[in-house]
């Protein structure tokens, strides 16, 4: 089937795991995958390249083909805004199917042997939205704060890989790490996990949606799945599904990332509204 040439290209935002740069140039092969299937199928917009757009500015942008968002602002300020395609299957440690965890750090030479023993230590927190970083960890730090404080201190790193960094150089005695992220820099770059070890494991939840524009109609969607699980399956794509860690593509619905609003509300129950307080 033809593509239509006269509509203009779309945006496709795949920026969440952006790095490190071996996972980035696998993204771009999968987006070329992508891409050339779309089109074959006959899409009209199909951009040629992945966008630059920092990945939140994508999100809502009315010409939205394909992006990926993180769960918690997917249930707490996207829902019924954008529509949901599918969530990425990873095959690392801390994955269940489509639902992942957070590893909580610490450096190797801490004497904490659990969660309790960090009271009053400084948390980094890589950003205050972000399900990974900061919802998965305030619902295992809420049941021990007392008067909504459990940390002495905290700061905000910006990203997963700061995070790693603060606690390694001493500048945070603790933080949550998206087990897809952990992985890859393992991978890729281990040194920089040097002097870090596990303390423990958050809670799982589902993991990393990928997202289309709310006017997308279903003929859309429908292609937009068909391809992922090409992508998924196709062997002259295995590679870069090794570079990803990537199995395949679950079908959620909307309300499948409901428990992560309520572990955000029953942080807030127990008073503890703010992760790293």
């Amino acid at each position: 089937m033809p593509q239509i040439s006269n509509v203009a290209p779309r945006l496709a935002s795949l920026a969440m795991y952006a790095n490190p740069e071996p996972v980035a140039a696998a993204t771009a092969k999968l987006w070329h995958y992508l891409r050339d299937r779309l089109r074959a199928e006959g899409l009209a917009g199909v951009p040629e390249a992945l966008s630059t757009l920092p990945y939140d500015e994508a999100w809502l942008r009315p010409d939205l083909l394909l992006a990926q968002t993180c769960g918690f602002p997917f249930v707490s300020r996207l829902r019924g805004k954008v529509r949901l395609v599918a969530t990425p299957v990873y095959r690392h440690p801390g994955c269940n199917g489509p639902d992942m965890c957070s590893f909580l750090i610490v450096r190797s030479d801490s004497k904490a042997a659990e969660l309790i023993d960090l009271k009053g230590a400084r948390a980094a927190i890589n950003q205050p939205d972000s399900n990974s970083g900061a919802n998965l960890f305030r619902a295992m730090v809420a049941p021990l704060a007392r008067d909504g404080r459990f940390f002495g201190a905290s700061l905000q790193t910006g990203s997963h890989a700061a995070s790693i960094d603060a606690v390694r150089e001493g500048a945070a005695d603790i933080a949550a790490i998206d087990c897809i992220t952990f992985a890859n820099i393992l991978r890729c770059y281990p040194r920089r996990l040097s002097g870090i070890r596990v303390l423990g494991e958050t809670m799982k939840g589902p993991g990393l949606p990928l997202i289309t524009r709310l006017s997308a109609p279903d003929a859309e969607v429908a292609r937009l799945r068909q391809v992922l699980d090409a992508a998924a399956a196709d062997p002259a794509l295995a590679e870069v599904r090794e570079d990803l860690g990537l199995v395949g593509f679950a079908r959620l619905e909307d309300t499948d990332y409901e428990p992560l609003a309520a572990l955000a509300d029953g942080a807030r129950a127990l008073d503890y509204p703010v992760a790293g307080a």
